[in-house]
Protein backbone atom coordinates (compact mmCIF):
# COMPACT_ATOMS: atom_id res chain seq x y z
CA UNK A 1 0.00 0.00 0.00
CA UNK A 2 1.41 3.42 -1.00
CA UNK A 3 1.78 5.91 1.85
CA UNK A 4 1.58 9.69 2.10
CA UNK A 5 2.97 10.91 5.43
CA UNK A 6 1.90 14.31 6.77
CA UNK A 7 4.12 15.82 9.44
CA UNK A 8 1.95 17.98 11.64
CA UNK A 9 -1.70 17.46 12.54
CA UNK A 10 -2.61 21.11 13.01
CA UNK A 11 -5.12 22.83 10.76
CA UNK A 12 -3.07 22.48 7.56
CA UNK A 13 -2.19 18.82 8.14
CA UNK A 14 -5.69 17.84 9.25
CA UNK A 15 -7.35 19.58 6.32
CA UNK A 16 -4.95 18.05 3.79
CA UNK A 17 -5.69 14.64 5.32
CA UNK A 18 -9.41 15.17 4.77
CA UNK A 19 -8.88 16.09 1.12
CA UNK A 20 -6.52 13.16 0.51
CA UNK A 21 -8.99 10.69 2.00
CA UNK A 22 -11.59 11.99 -0.42
CA UNK A 23 -9.38 12.00 -3.49
CA UNK A 24 -6.83 9.19 -3.23
CA UNK A 25 -7.34 5.62 -4.37
CA UNK A 26 -8.37 3.05 -1.78
CA UNK A 27 -4.84 1.60 -1.97
CA UNK A 28 -3.24 4.82 -0.65
CA UNK A 29 -2.70 5.11 3.10
CA UNK A 30 -2.46 8.45 4.88
CA UNK A 31 -0.13 8.59 7.90
CA UNK A 32 -0.67 11.68 10.07
CA UNK A 33 2.09 12.43 12.58
CA UNK A 34 1.79 14.96 15.42
CA UNK A 35 4.32 15.84 18.12
CA UNK A 36 1.69 17.24 20.54
CA UNK A 37 -0.89 15.25 22.45
CA UNK A 38 -3.88 16.75 20.65
CA UNK A 39 -4.39 16.72 16.90
CA UNK A 40 -6.30 19.38 15.00
CA UNK A 41 -5.89 23.18 14.72
CA UNK A 42 -3.10 24.51 16.92
CA UNK A 43 -2.89 26.37 20.20
CA UNK A 44 -4.86 29.40 19.02
CA UNK A 45 -7.82 27.14 18.12
CA UNK A 46 -7.49 25.10 21.32
CA UNK A 47 -7.89 28.08 23.61
CA UNK A 48 -10.31 27.34 26.40
CA UNK A 49 -11.29 31.02 26.55
CA UNK A 50 -14.63 31.54 24.77
CA UNK A 51 -13.73 35.23 24.42
CA UNK A 52 -11.07 34.30 21.86
CA UNK A 53 -13.15 34.64 18.70
CA UNK A 54 -12.41 33.76 15.11
CA UNK A 55 -11.40 36.83 13.12
CA UNK A 56 -13.26 35.45 10.10
CA UNK A 57 -17.08 35.01 10.07
CA UNK A 58 -18.34 31.44 10.40
CA UNK A 59 -19.74 31.51 6.86
CA UNK A 60 -16.20 31.63 5.44
CA UNK A 61 -14.73 28.87 7.61
CA UNK A 62 -15.96 25.71 5.91
CA UNK A 63 -13.30 23.06 5.39
CA UNK A 64 -14.59 22.49 1.85
CA UNK A 65 -15.10 25.11 -0.83
CA UNK A 66 -17.86 23.06 -2.50
CA UNK A 67 -19.75 22.96 0.83
CA UNK A 68 -19.57 26.63 1.89
CA UNK A 69 -22.13 26.29 4.69
CA UNK A 70 -20.57 23.20 6.27
CA UNK A 71 -19.19 24.92 9.39
CA UNK A 72 -22.38 26.91 9.95
CA UNK A 73 -24.47 23.76 9.42
CA UNK A 74 -22.29 21.89 11.93
CA UNK A 75 -22.69 24.65 14.49
CA UNK A 76 -26.46 24.73 13.95
CA UNK A 77 -26.66 20.97 14.53
CA UNK A 78 -25.11 21.22 18.01
CA UNK A 79 -26.93 21.59 21.29
CA UNK A 80 -27.17 25.34 21.92
CA UNK A 81 -26.43 24.99 25.65
CA UNK A 82 -23.19 23.12 24.99
CA UNK A 83 -21.95 25.85 22.64
CA UNK A 84 -22.58 28.65 25.09
CA UNK A 85 -23.42 31.11 22.31
CA UNK A 86 -26.60 32.41 20.73
CA UNK A 87 -27.98 31.70 17.26
CA UNK A 88 -25.28 31.23 14.64
CA UNK A 89 -25.36 32.59 11.11
CA UNK A 90 -22.82 33.08 8.32
CA UNK A 91 -21.80 36.45 9.75
CA UNK A 92 -21.28 35.24 13.33
CA UNK A 93 -17.81 35.40 14.88
CA UNK A 94 -17.73 32.30 17.06
CA UNK A 95 -15.18 31.13 19.69
CA UNK A 96 -12.08 29.65 18.09
CA UNK A 97 -12.33 26.52 20.20
CA UNK A 98 -15.48 25.61 18.26
CA UNK A 99 -13.55 25.59 15.01
CA UNK A 100 -10.95 23.30 16.55
CA UNK A 101 -13.73 20.94 17.65
CA UNK A 102 -15.26 21.08 14.17
CA UNK A 103 -12.01 20.02 12.51
CA UNK A 104 -11.42 17.18 14.97
CA UNK A 105 -14.95 15.89 14.45
CA UNK A 106 -14.52 16.13 10.67
CA UNK A 107 -11.60 13.75 10.91
CA UNK A 108 -13.50 11.44 13.26
CA UNK A 109 -16.32 11.29 10.74
CA UNK A 110 -13.92 10.40 7.92
CA UNK A 111 -12.33 7.65 10.01
CA UNK A 112 -15.77 6.11 10.67
CA UNK A 113 -16.60 5.84 6.98
CA UNK A 114 -16.34 2.20 5.83
CA UNK A 115 -14.41 3.19 2.69
CA UNK A 116 -11.62 4.65 4.88
CA UNK A 117 -11.16 1.63 7.12
CA UNK A 118 -7.41 1.08 7.62
CA UNK A 119 -6.45 3.98 5.37
CA UNK A 120 -5.64 6.55 8.05
CA UNK A 121 -3.06 6.03 10.77
CA UNK A 122 -2.27 8.57 13.48
CA UNK A 123 1.09 8.58 15.23
CA UNK A 124 2.33 10.76 18.03
CA UNK A 125 5.99 11.73 18.04
CA UNK A 126 8.72 13.99 16.74
CA UNK A 127 9.93 13.51 13.17
CA UNK A 128 13.67 14.12 13.40
CA UNK A 129 14.76 13.67 9.80
CA UNK A 130 14.38 11.92 6.46
CA UNK A 131 16.62 9.05 5.37
CA UNK A 132 16.88 8.73 1.60
CA UNK A 133 20.02 6.61 1.50
CA UNK A 134 18.14 3.50 0.37
CA UNK A 135 15.74 2.90 -2.45
CA UNK A 136 12.78 4.35 -0.55
CA UNK A 137 12.19 7.21 1.87
CA UNK A 138 12.12 6.78 5.63
CA UNK A 139 10.97 9.29 8.21
CA UNK A 140 13.11 9.06 11.33
CA UNK A 141 11.08 9.49 14.53
CA UNK A 142 12.02 9.73 18.17
CA UNK A 143 12.42 6.53 20.22
CA UNK A 144 14.16 4.88 17.29
CA UNK A 145 11.04 4.54 15.17
CA UNK A 146 10.81 4.87 11.38
CA UNK A 147 7.95 5.29 8.91
CA UNK A 148 8.17 4.36 5.25
CA UNK A 149 6.54 6.98 3.04
CA UNK A 150 6.37 7.39 -0.71
CA UNK A 151 5.58 11.09 -0.25
CA UNK A 152 6.08 13.28 2.83
CA UNK A 153 4.37 16.65 3.40
CA UNK A 154 5.60 19.21 5.91
CA UNK A 155 2.65 20.81 7.69
CA UNK A 156 4.63 22.23 10.58
CA UNK A 157 2.55 25.41 10.95
CA UNK A 158 3.94 28.55 12.52
CA UNK A 159 7.15 28.61 14.50
CA UNK A 160 7.49 30.40 17.87
CA UNK A 161 8.29 34.11 17.87
CA UNK A 162 11.93 35.10 17.66
CA UNK A 163 13.42 36.54 20.86
CA UNK A 164 12.92 40.30 21.18
CA UNK A 165 15.87 42.54 20.33
CA UNK A 166 18.14 43.46 23.22
CA UNK A 167 17.29 40.27 25.14
CA UNK A 168 20.25 38.36 26.61
CA UNK A 169 20.21 34.70 27.62
CA UNK A 170 19.82 35.39 31.34
CA UNK A 171 16.67 37.39 30.70
CA UNK A 172 15.23 34.86 28.21
CA UNK A 173 15.74 32.05 30.70
CA UNK A 174 14.70 34.11 33.71
CA UNK A 175 11.40 34.45 35.61
CA UNK A 176 10.08 37.57 33.85
CA UNK A 177 9.96 36.35 30.24
CA UNK A 178 7.40 34.15 28.50
CA UNK A 179 8.32 33.10 24.96
CA UNK A 180 5.04 31.37 24.13
CA UNK A 181 1.86 33.48 24.34
CA UNK A 182 -0.17 30.23 24.34
CA UNK A 183 1.89 28.44 26.99
CA UNK A 184 0.18 27.03 30.08
CA UNK A 185 2.32 29.11 32.45
CA UNK A 186 2.25 32.34 30.44
CA UNK A 187 -0.42 34.08 32.52
CA UNK A 188 -0.34 32.06 35.74
CA UNK A 189 1.07 33.33 39.02
CA UNK A 190 0.77 36.95 37.92
CA UNK A 191 -0.09 39.64 40.46
CA UNK A 192 -3.34 41.19 39.12
CA UNK A 193 -2.01 44.68 39.88
CA UNK A 194 1.43 44.17 38.29
CA UNK A 195 2.43 45.83 35.01
CA UNK A 196 2.70 43.57 31.96
CA UNK A 197 4.53 44.17 28.68
CA UNK A 198 3.30 42.53 25.48
CA UNK A 199 5.90 42.59 22.69
CA UNK A 200 3.93 43.23 19.51
CA UNK A 201 0.57 44.82 18.71
CA UNK A 202 -1.03 42.27 16.36
CA UNK A 203 -3.81 39.75 16.81
CA UNK A 204 -1.80 37.67 19.29
CA UNK A 205 -1.46 40.75 21.48
CA UNK A 206 -5.21 41.28 21.22
CA UNK A 207 -5.75 37.72 22.46
CA UNK A 208 -3.30 38.29 25.33
CA UNK A 209 -5.13 41.46 26.41
CA UNK A 210 -8.47 39.61 26.38
CA UNK A 211 -6.95 36.81 28.48
CA UNK A 212 -5.57 39.26 31.03
CA UNK A 213 -8.85 41.14 31.35
CA UNK A 214 -10.88 37.94 31.62
CA UNK A 215 -8.72 36.70 34.49
CA UNK A 216 -9.27 39.96 36.35
CA UNK A 217 -6.00 41.73 35.70
CA UNK A 218 -6.12 45.29 37.00
CA UNK A 219 -2.56 46.50 36.43
CA UNK A 220 -1.28 48.42 33.43
CA UNK A 221 -0.88 46.52 30.16
CA UNK A 222 1.81 47.87 27.83
CA UNK A 223 1.98 46.80 24.18
CA UNK A 224 5.10 47.77 22.26
CA UNK A 225 5.95 47.48 18.57
CA UNK A 226 7.95 49.43 16.01
CA UNK A 227 4.82 51.01 14.48
CA UNK A 228 2.22 50.59 17.20
CA UNK A 229 -0.45 49.39 14.77
CA UNK A 230 -3.44 47.49 16.14
CA UNK A 231 -5.63 45.32 13.89
CA UNK A 232 -8.67 47.14 12.54
CA UNK A 233 -12.20 45.94 13.19
CA UNK A 234 -14.58 44.06 10.95
CA UNK A 235 -17.57 46.16 9.94
CA UNK A 236 -20.89 44.97 8.62
CA UNK A 237 -21.28 47.97 6.27
CA UNK A 238 -22.85 47.90 2.83
CA UNK A 239 -21.13 45.64 0.36
CA UNK A 240 -18.83 47.41 -2.06
CA UNK A 241 -19.82 47.27 -5.73
CA UNK A 242 -17.60 45.00 -7.82
CA UNK A 243 -14.36 46.74 -8.73
CA UNK A 244 -14.17 47.38 -12.45
CA UNK A 245 -10.47 48.24 -12.72
CA UNK A 246 -7.65 45.86 -13.56
CA UNK A 247 -5.39 45.11 -10.61
CA UNK A 248 -1.99 46.75 -11.08
CA UNK A 249 1.08 44.56 -10.68
CA UNK A 250 3.37 47.39 -9.62
CA UNK A 251 3.42 47.96 -5.89
CA UNK A 252 3.01 51.74 -6.03
CA UNK A 253 0.12 51.62 -8.49
CA UNK A 254 -1.61 48.85 -6.52
CA UNK A 255 -1.32 50.80 -3.27
CA UNK A 256 -2.80 53.91 -4.90
CA UNK A 257 -5.66 51.92 -6.41
CA UNK A 258 -6.62 50.39 -3.05
CA UNK A 259 -6.37 53.73 -1.28
CA UNK A 260 -8.53 55.49 -3.88
CA UNK A 261 -11.15 52.74 -3.80
CA UNK A 262 -11.25 52.87 0.01
CA UNK A 263 -11.57 56.66 0.03
CA UNK A 264 -14.37 56.49 -2.52
CA UNK A 265 -16.21 53.91 -0.40
CA UNK A 266 -15.96 56.15 2.68
CA UNK A 267 -17.10 59.20 0.70
CA UNK A 268 -20.18 57.25 -0.40
CA UNK A 269 -21.00 56.25 3.18
CA UNK A 270 -19.80 52.68 2.84
CA UNK A 271 -17.04 50.76 4.66
CA UNK A 272 -13.50 50.39 3.38
CA UNK A 273 -13.27 46.76 4.55
CA UNK A 274 -15.00 45.20 1.51
CA UNK A 275 -12.41 46.84 -0.75
CA UNK A 276 -9.69 44.77 0.93
CA UNK A 277 -11.89 41.67 0.98
CA UNK A 278 -12.50 41.87 -2.78
CA UNK A 279 -8.76 41.62 -3.35
CA UNK A 280 -8.52 38.32 -1.46
CA UNK A 281 -9.31 35.94 -4.35
CA UNK A 282 -6.54 37.61 -6.36
CA UNK A 283 -3.94 38.18 -3.64
CA UNK A 284 -1.74 35.26 -4.63
CA UNK A 285 -1.96 36.22 -8.30
CA UNK A 286 -0.89 39.76 -7.49
CA UNK A 287 1.93 38.53 -5.25
CA UNK A 288 3.26 36.25 -7.97
CA UNK A 289 3.10 39.09 -10.51
CA UNK A 290 5.08 41.52 -8.35
CA UNK A 291 8.79 41.87 -9.05
CA UNK A 292 11.18 40.62 -6.38
CA UNK A 293 12.14 44.24 -5.73
CA UNK A 294 8.50 45.18 -5.11
CA UNK A 295 8.04 42.20 -2.79
CA UNK A 296 11.04 43.31 -0.73
CA UNK A 297 9.71 46.88 -0.61
CA UNK A 298 6.35 45.58 0.54
CA UNK A 299 7.93 43.55 3.35
CA UNK A 300 10.09 46.48 4.49
CA UNK A 301 7.50 49.24 4.40
CA UNK A 302 3.91 48.11 3.84
CA UNK A 303 3.52 44.70 5.43
CA UNK A 304 2.44 45.95 8.90
CA UNK A 305 -0.19 48.19 7.32
CA UNK A 306 -1.49 45.37 5.13
CA UNK A 307 -1.66 42.98 8.10
CA UNK A 308 -3.79 45.24 10.30
CA UNK A 309 -6.24 45.98 7.48
CA UNK A 310 -6.37 42.43 6.14
CA UNK A 311 -6.39 40.45 9.45
CA UNK A 312 -9.02 42.24 11.50
CA UNK A 313 -10.70 41.91 14.89
CA UNK A 314 -14.21 40.59 15.42
CA UNK A 315 -16.49 43.52 16.36
CA UNK A 316 -17.06 42.26 19.92
CA UNK A 317 -13.30 41.93 20.45
CA UNK A 318 -12.64 45.38 18.98
CA UNK A 319 -15.19 46.85 21.40
CA UNK A 320 -13.36 45.39 24.38
CA UNK A 321 -9.97 46.59 23.16
CA UNK A 322 -11.35 50.10 22.66
CA UNK A 323 -12.78 50.06 26.19
CA UNK A 324 -9.55 48.99 27.84
CA UNK A 325 -7.64 51.61 25.86
CA UNK A 326 -10.12 54.32 26.77
CA UNK A 327 -9.74 53.43 30.45
CA UNK A 328 -5.98 53.89 30.15
CA UNK A 329 -5.18 50.34 31.26
CA UNK A 330 -3.91 49.35 27.80
CA UNK A 331 -1.16 51.64 26.56
CA UNK A 332 0.34 51.37 23.08
CA UNK A 333 4.04 52.26 22.71
CA UNK A 334 5.80 52.87 19.39
CA UNK A 335 9.51 52.21 19.26
CA UNK A 336 12.38 49.75 19.16
CA UNK A 337 13.47 47.79 22.24
CA UNK A 338 17.04 48.50 23.33
CA UNK A 339 17.59 46.29 26.38
CA UNK A 340 16.09 44.46 29.38
CA UNK A 341 17.50 44.98 32.88
CA UNK A 342 16.15 42.46 35.38
CA UNK A 343 15.74 43.38 39.03
CA UNK A 344 14.38 41.43 41.97
CA UNK A 345 10.67 41.65 41.18
CA UNK A 346 10.54 43.69 37.97
CA UNK A 347 12.37 44.03 34.69
CA UNK A 348 13.15 47.48 33.33
CA UNK A 349 12.60 47.72 29.58
CA UNK A 350 14.34 50.45 27.61
CA UNK A 351 13.11 51.40 24.16
CA UNK A 352 13.69 54.21 21.70
CA UNK A 353 10.64 56.05 20.42
CA UNK A 354 10.16 55.89 16.68
CA UNK A 355 9.07 59.48 16.19
CA UNK A 356 11.76 61.47 18.03
CA UNK A 357 14.36 58.91 19.12
CA UNK A 358 13.73 59.62 22.80
CA UNK A 359 14.91 56.90 25.20
CA UNK A 360 12.03 55.65 27.36
CA UNK A 361 11.92 53.15 30.21
CA UNK A 362 9.05 51.17 31.69
CA UNK A 363 8.80 48.42 34.30
CA UNK A 364 7.08 45.07 33.90
CA UNK A 365 6.56 42.05 36.12
CA UNK A 366 6.15 39.90 33.02
CA UNK A 367 7.17 40.25 29.39
CA UNK A 368 5.16 38.13 26.91
CA UNK A 369 6.37 37.69 23.36
CA UNK A 370 3.40 38.30 21.04
CA UNK A 371 5.53 39.38 18.08
CA UNK A 372 4.19 36.79 15.64
CA UNK A 373 5.68 33.68 14.05
CA UNK A 374 9.43 33.32 13.63
CA UNK A 375 10.76 33.14 10.07
CA UNK A 376 14.54 33.28 10.59
CA UNK A 377 15.68 29.79 9.66
CA UNK A 378 19.06 30.39 11.22
CA UNK A 379 17.27 30.44 14.60
CA UNK A 380 14.47 27.90 14.13
CA UNK A 381 15.25 24.83 16.23
CA UNK A 382 12.53 22.50 14.92
CA UNK A 383 14.44 19.17 14.65
CA UNK A 384 13.05 18.12 11.28
CA UNK A 385 13.59 21.52 9.67
CA UNK A 386 17.16 21.69 11.00
CA UNK A 387 17.86 18.17 9.74
CA UNK A 388 16.46 18.86 6.27
CA UNK A 389 18.43 22.11 5.99
CA UNK A 390 21.66 20.43 7.09
CA UNK A 391 21.13 17.60 4.59
CA UNK A 392 20.43 20.05 1.75
CA UNK A 393 16.98 18.59 1.15
CA UNK A 394 15.33 22.00 1.59
CA UNK A 395 16.43 25.62 1.50
CA UNK A 396 15.04 28.94 2.78
CA UNK A 397 13.33 31.11 0.22
CA UNK A 398 15.01 34.27 -1.03
CA UNK A 399 12.76 36.52 1.09
CA UNK A 400 13.39 34.51 4.29
CA UNK A 401 9.69 33.97 4.87
CA UNK A 402 9.77 30.18 4.86
CA UNK A 403 11.02 27.34 2.69
CA UNK A 404 11.46 27.49 -1.08
CA UNK A 405 8.67 25.64 -2.89
CA UNK A 406 7.28 25.41 -6.40
CA UNK A 407 3.74 26.32 -7.47
CA UNK A 408 2.87 22.66 -6.78
CA UNK A 409 4.21 22.95 -3.20
CA UNK A 410 7.20 20.72 -3.97
CA UNK A 411 10.22 21.60 -1.83
CA UNK A 412 13.43 22.70 -3.50
CA UNK A 413 16.77 21.23 -2.51
CA UNK A 414 19.76 23.37 -1.61
CA UNK A 415 21.00 23.22 -5.23
CA UNK A 416 17.62 24.39 -6.57
CA UNK A 417 16.49 21.00 -7.85
CA UNK A 418 12.84 20.11 -7.27
CA UNK A 419 11.90 17.23 -5.00
CA UNK A 420 9.35 14.71 -6.21
CA UNK A 421 8.82 13.24 -2.73
CA UNK A 422 8.94 16.17 -0.30
CA UNK A 423 6.19 18.80 -0.21
CA UNK A 424 5.03 21.53 2.16
CA UNK A 425 1.78 23.32 2.96
CA UNK A 426 0.66 26.17 5.17
CA UNK A 427 2.67 29.09 6.56
CA UNK A 428 6.02 27.56 5.63
CA UNK A 429 5.16 28.21 1.95
CA UNK A 430 4.43 31.90 2.50
CA UNK A 431 7.11 33.24 0.15
CA UNK A 432 5.54 31.50 -2.85
CA UNK A 433 1.89 32.27 -2.04
CA UNK A 434 2.03 35.13 0.52
CA UNK A 435 -1.48 34.78 1.97
CA UNK A 436 -1.05 31.43 3.69
CA UNK A 437 -2.22 31.93 7.26
CA UNK A 438 -6.01 32.33 7.07
CA UNK A 439 -8.37 29.37 6.73
CA UNK A 440 -9.77 30.23 3.25
CA UNK A 441 -6.24 30.47 1.80
CA UNK A 442 -4.96 27.23 3.36
CA UNK A 443 -8.18 25.49 2.28
CA UNK A 444 -7.52 26.48 -1.32
CA UNK A 445 -3.95 25.17 -1.07
CA UNK A 446 -4.99 21.87 0.54
CA UNK A 447 -7.60 21.27 -2.14
CA UNK A 448 -5.03 21.83 -4.87
CA UNK A 449 -2.28 19.76 -3.25
CA UNK A 450 -4.69 16.98 -2.33
CA UNK A 451 -5.76 16.67 -5.96
CA UNK A 452 -2.15 16.89 -7.19
CA UNK A 453 -0.82 14.20 -4.83
CA UNK A 454 -3.78 11.93 -5.47
CA UNK A 455 -3.00 12.10 -9.19
CA UNK A 456 0.64 11.26 -8.48
CA UNK A 457 -0.55 8.17 -6.61
CA UNK A 458 -2.67 7.05 -9.55
CA UNK A 459 -6.11 8.43 -8.68
CA UNK A 460 -8.29 9.89 -11.45
CA UNK A 461 -8.50 13.66 -11.39
CA UNK A 462 -11.46 14.94 -9.28
CA UNK A 463 -11.93 11.49 -7.77
CA UNK A 464 -13.90 12.77 -4.79
CA UNK A 465 -16.28 10.25 -3.18
CA UNK A 466 -19.88 11.35 -2.96
CA UNK A 467 -20.61 12.62 0.55
CA UNK A 468 -22.73 10.42 2.76
CA UNK A 469 -26.16 11.69 3.85
CA UNK A 470 -25.79 14.54 6.28
CA UNK A 471 -26.27 13.74 9.96
CA UNK A 472 -25.72 15.76 13.14
CA UNK A 473 -22.11 15.71 14.24
CA UNK A 474 -21.50 16.15 17.94
CA UNK A 475 -19.14 18.78 19.30
CA UNK A 476 -16.15 17.83 21.46
CA UNK A 477 -15.23 20.61 23.86
CA UNK A 478 -13.43 20.65 27.18
CA UNK A 479 -16.62 21.75 28.98
CA UNK A 480 -20.20 20.45 29.07
CA UNK A 481 -20.26 18.96 25.59
CA UNK A 482 -17.19 16.85 26.26
CA UNK A 483 -18.92 15.32 29.26
CA UNK A 484 -21.91 14.51 27.08
CA UNK A 485 -19.76 12.67 24.57
CA UNK A 486 -17.99 10.61 27.22
CA UNK A 487 -14.51 9.28 26.64
CA UNK A 488 -14.49 9.11 22.82
CA UNK A 489 -11.03 10.07 21.55
CA UNK A 490 -8.90 9.67 18.49
CA UNK A 491 -6.21 7.16 19.43
CA UNK A 492 -2.63 7.68 18.36
CA UNK A 493 -0.43 4.75 17.46
CA UNK A 494 2.54 5.30 19.77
Amino acid sequence: MATIAIVGAGFSGTLLTLHLLRRCCATTRIHLIERNRQFGPGAAYSSGNPSHLLNVPAGKMSAFRDQPTDFVDWLSAQDADSLGIGPVGPGTFVPRQLFGAYMRNMLLDEMRRPCNAGRLKLSRGDVLGVDRSGTGQQLILDRGRTIEADIAVLATGNFPPEPPPGAHEDFLNGPFYRADPWGVATFTGLDPDAPVLLVGTGLTTVDAVITLIDQGHRGPIHALSRRGLLPRRHEAGAAAPPQDYALPTKLGALTRALREASEQALAEGRSWQPVIDQLRPFTQDVWNALSNEDRQRFLRHLRPWWDVHRHRMAPAVADRIEQVRASGQLQIHIGRIQRFDAGTDRVRVSYRRRRNGEQVELDAARVINCAGPGCDYDRITHPLVRSLLDAGLVRPDALRLGLDVTANCALKHADGSISRRLFAIGPVTKAAFWEMTAVPDIRRQCEFLGEFLAAQMGAPVFAVPAPEPAKPRGVRLPAAAARQRGSERLAYAE
